[in-house]
């Protein structure tokens, strides 16, 4: 890929990757599946199901770890999530636990081809237990700021927040200098996509 490191205001293919620049300002309210087995939760995280796949697209809620309990319990015989287009979370914990989530109950995950998943996004991809990612998918990162003064780039390196996101990476079978490059891969405002050699060398795909 010849241009992987883009301003955010600058990617008109990805019209969904503005959300980041106001993620923290976003929440997310718990919403039943209807008939036509689709939710939307306040225009942010759609799931769609089609057999035995259900295809996410959108922000991640502070409710993502209900909405994936709800998902289960309304169709038992899920095994696979398509991550379509995810640009990223409004809360860290929720994304993380929902990943966690998804590896208890032995579920696989996949990019879309031609989609993409950012930032939180590619955290919850790392809770399928096979991984995969189709033909002209995007993997996007950046460091992490929680929209104020808290910032990936002001803390010491053995600030023990770090260990929160270390520690997570590693539960998902995936070294612990992937965490590390995501923080120096691009600013908080920007976003860098990983090229397919990244992706192999970080683990972050099983097939």
């Amino acid at each position: 890929m010849a241009i992987k490191f883009f301003p955010l205001t600058a990617v008109k293919w990805f019209p969904s990757l503005l959300v980041m620049l106001s993620v923290t300002a976003l929440a997310g309210c718990a919403a039943p599946f209807d008939a036509a087995k689709r939710t939307q939760v306040e225009g942010q995280l759609t799931i769609e199901m089609d057999g035995n796949s259900a295809y996410l697209s959108g922000v991640l809620g502070r409710d993502l770890v209900e909405q994936l309990s709800g998902l289960v319990r309304k169709y038992p015989n899920v095994t696979d999530l398509i991550l379509v287009d995810v640009p990223g979370s409004v809360d860290q914990q929720a994304t993380m636990e929902g990943a966690r989530l998804i590896r208890r109950l032995g579920l696989n995950t996949h990019i879309a081809s031609t989609g993409y998943v950012l930032s939180g996004g590619v955290d919850l991809f790392l809770g399928g237990v096979e991984r995969s990612i189709g033909a002209g998918a995007g993997v996007g990162v950046h460091t992490w700021s929680d929209g104020t003064r808290l910032k990936a780039i002001n803390l010491n390196k053995t600030d023990p927040v770090h260990a929160v996101y270390v520690n997570f990476y590693l539960e998902m079978g995936v070294p612990e200098s992937f965490y590390w490059f995501s923080l120096d891969a691009a600013p908080a405002d920007r976003v860098y996509f990983l090229s397919p050699e990244e992706v192999y060398d970080f683990q972050l795909a099983t097939e």
